[in-house]
């Protein structure tokens, strides 16, 4: 019987009545083959003296020394990066720094460059810090060329953004997430973006004991995970993680890291605390 012409046009069109690839899977089950390892990185902010530090991180190393399936970072302050690298050295626990400057060297009191991150051992760096962006001023501008310097080098970069309180209530969102990113990540390769961490922390969240549910936060992080998606080629937005990152503690990581966009966390306040920490990080594993 002949067939009608119409209908096989529609077929060929209807990607859903098509068999396997000739890869054997279509680009779906390619992305869903991807396994993220999940990251949790504790910044400490502005807290801890040398011997402070040494202390903490003793024991989160003793805690979840040995937990394999899960990229574990600390950020103390610059103060104390060179303590707690000697105790770091040969565990599973990496360390991170809460900033950089975007220059090899000069007159820039106060900064540090990634040369000086290298001498101490750190494998990440958290850019673009809400706090960095409000009491310093860092613009958009400033955190791209950050990520520029950076990715100049072997360090990871956690870039941080989210919305305000007054932008969440403007239901501007949808707005400010993907202007950030545009700004931030457009003049990235794919391979770049493949190898950065992006850090959603509403604001309005951070150190407030105010959380994002784990339904509002999946939604933020599948809008930044469809833009990435946007913007570079098939599959390197499956390669990203998404870290949540808004007063995370013991008691609300769970729910959280169960959603599927969550990648993991960029804990504040609890990081201070080894117990608290090495919970989070076991509810992630």
């Amino acid at each position: 019987m002949e067939q009608n012409p119409n209908e096989e046009s529609q077929k060929e069109q209807n990607p859903t009545e098509q068999g396997p690839t000739e890869q054997g899977q279509t680009q779906q089950d390619q992305a869903e083959q991807i396994s993220r390892k999940h990251v949790v990185a504790g910044n400490w902010k502005m807290f801890k003296t040398r011997d402070e530090a040494q202390a903490t991180v003793r024991e989160v190393v003793g805690l979840v020394g040995n937990i394999q399936n899960v990229d574990i970072v600390v950020c103390p302050p610059f103060t104390a990066l060179g303590a707690v690298e000697e105790i770091l050295t040969g565990s599973v626990v990496q360390l991170g720094a809460q900033n950089v400057h975007w220059q090899d060297e000069g007159a820039f009191t106060g900064e540090v460059s990634v040369s000086m991150l290298a001498d101490y051992g750190c494998s990440h760096v958290i850019i673009g810090h809400s706090e960095r962006r409000h009491y310093f001023q860092e613009s958009d501008e400033v955190i791209q060329d950050k990520l520029e310097k950076v990715f100049s080098t072997e360090l990871v970069p956690i870039l941080c953004i989210g919305e305000s309180l007054e932008a969440r209530e403007a239901d501007r969102v949808q707005e400010v997430i993907p202007s950030q990113l545009e700004r931030a990540l457009r003049e990235l390769t794919d391979p770049q973006t493949s190898r950065i961490i992006i850090a959603y922390e509403p604001v309005w969240a951070i150190g407030t004991g105010r959380t994002a549910t784990p339904e509002l936060a999946e939604k933020v992080h599948f809008l930044i995970r469809s833009w990435l998606s946007d913007h570079s080629s098939v599959g390197v937005a499956d390669q990203v993680r998404i870290l949540y990152g808004g007063s995370v503690t013991p008691e609300n990581a769970g729910q959280l890291i169960e959603q599927e966009n969550i990648d993991g966390f960029l804990v504040g306040g609890a990081s201070l605390d080894a117990q608290s920490f090495a919970k989070i990080v076991q509810q992630s594993a």
